[in-house]
């Protein structure tokens, strides 16, 4: 029986790999690579000379068709984006789901866990309680307005996202404008930035504070961004 292996490499720094990690992806038949070129560094750091595949968001079902076929084959594969958990908030998830629609009981799909930006900025922002709503990347226009509404008037729980360096100041325009809306500006919120990497940073206030300090240096600008919206307390 074949296995597809999913599998988490580091978001930041390349020393944040699991053991398991390393074995995995020295002994299968065929690496699955969002980029090829990005994963060859990981790869290099390792001495991991297996042979890669791109799989990424404009992989067309061809390709999907041409990974299911070669695990129809018996052969072994492993799954990894360029920095973290494939399947979370990436096309992965839609490769898994058509190999567990096609092949069934004849493919095993194994997590091999690793680093996620989710996890990690969860866990050193200190949220005075434990509920939260993942939502992934924002839309790029249609619908990003929507959100930030639903997160306004939402009485518990917080709110989880991933924002670009390119619509961070943006984005924190729009939940300011959204809280004063609902008489919250004080809403705290989190900016995980870099996480792992050599300039990783958490910034911590409303949104007007946010903007100010963001206003002060643009380097805080810089990097992808978790973004955590705290509860409305």
């Amino acid at each position: 029986m074949s296995i597809l292996y999913v599998v988490g490499t580091p978001i930041g720094n390349l020393e944040d790999i699991t053991f398991r990690a390393v074995r995995i992806l020295s002994e299968v038949d065929l690496i699955l690579c969002e980029d090829t070129r990005t994963s060859r560094t990981l790869l290099n750091k390792y001495d991991i000379k297996n042979s890669t595949m791109s799989f990424h968001t404009h992989s067309g079902l061809a390709k999907i068709d041409k990974i299911i076929e070669m695990l129809r084959e018996g052969k072994n594969l492993a799954l990894i984006t360029d920095a973290g958990t494939p399947a979370i908030s990436d096309p992965g998830s839609l490769l898994v789901s058509k190999v567990r629609e096609e092949l069934g009981d004849d493919v095993e799909i194994k997590a091999v866990p690793g680093p996620s930006a989710l996890t990690a900025a969860l866990s050193i922002v200190g949220l005075p309680d434990h509920q939260f709503t993942f939502i992934g990347f924002l839309p790029h226009k249609k619908g990003r307005e929507t959100i930030f509404n639903k997160i306004s008037v939402a009485k518990k729980g917080s709110f989880v996202f991933y924002e670009s360096t390119h619509r961070i100041e943006k984005t924190l325009e729009s939940l300011k404008e959204h809280f004063n809306l609902v008489d919250t500006p004080d809403r705290k919120i989190y900016l995980a930035r870099e996480l792992t990497k050599m300039f990783e940073e958490c910034l911590v206030g409303s949104a007007e504070e946010l903007i100010e300090r963001i206003a002060m240096d643009s380097n805080k600008t810089r990097g992808e961004f978790v973004v955590i919206v705290g509860p409305n307390l």
